[in-house]
């Protein structure tokens, strides 16, 4: 089965060594969950700071390179940070309308987080090699929840990989199966709620 790891930083010194600690975590949990990985880092927003933050991922760089592009047009003031196969963009919006603006413009874009304290990064792929593909030693933050999968039930993709966003600021990982998974979905898309993958 999967790994689970997270960190709560409450001292300065754990804050700037956050990735460095959980890139340790995800090594050690590499065995439960060799086919992919991803962290939910959290960061206090700052006094005066851009009011939204959207972490957004595509495997397909040219279109990454648009979205930025359209961006700047749309969010004169944001701020675009790459990251990996992931896009991380901050700028004077409510994280809400950052969403429903990607979602509407850019639907073959994934949102992998919004909010304005969360950024996810995932990938398919080992955990030694997603903490090294995306520098997770360098990152900082007020605390983190990490994953590591063993497929049982669907793809390896990243769209699979965990974690989850489930609201903003909002995040969720788990370690198991469930083996009922499509009714399950079937009866919540009838509910009105959206999925983003057709993982279990």
């Amino acid at each position: 089965m999967c790994g689970i790891v997270g960190l709560f930083a409450k001292s300065e010194a754990v804050r700037q060594s956050l990735g460095k600690h959980v890139a340790d975590m995800l090594s050690q949990m590499g065995e439960r969950g060799p086919d992919s990985a991803g962290v939910a880092i959290y960061n206090d927003p700052q006094s005066g700071a851009k009011a939204g933050k959207l972490t957004l991922q595509s495997d397909e760089p040219e279109i990454l390179s648009r979205v930025s592009e359209a961006v700047a047009k749309q969010f004169p003031d944001a701020s675009i940070r790459e990251v990996g196969s992931h896009r991380v963009i901050e700028a004077d919006v409510t994280p809400a309308e950052m969403e429903q603006w990607a979602r509407r413009e850019w639907p073959g874009v994934r949102v992998m987080s919004a909010g304005s304290r969360i950024e996810i990064f995932k990938e398919k792929g080992h955990p030694d090699e997603f903490a090294r593909n995306y520098a997770l030693h360098t990152m900082q933050g007020t605390h983190a929840l990490a994953h590591t999968r063993m497929a049982t039930e669907s793809a390896i993709t990243t769209s699979h990989s965990h974690p989850f966003s489930t609201g903003l600021d909002l995040c969720l990982v788990h370690n198991g199966s469930l083996s009922n998974h499509n009714r399950l979905r079937d009866r919540l898309i009838k509910q009105g709620i959206r999925f983003d993958t057709d993982n279990d």
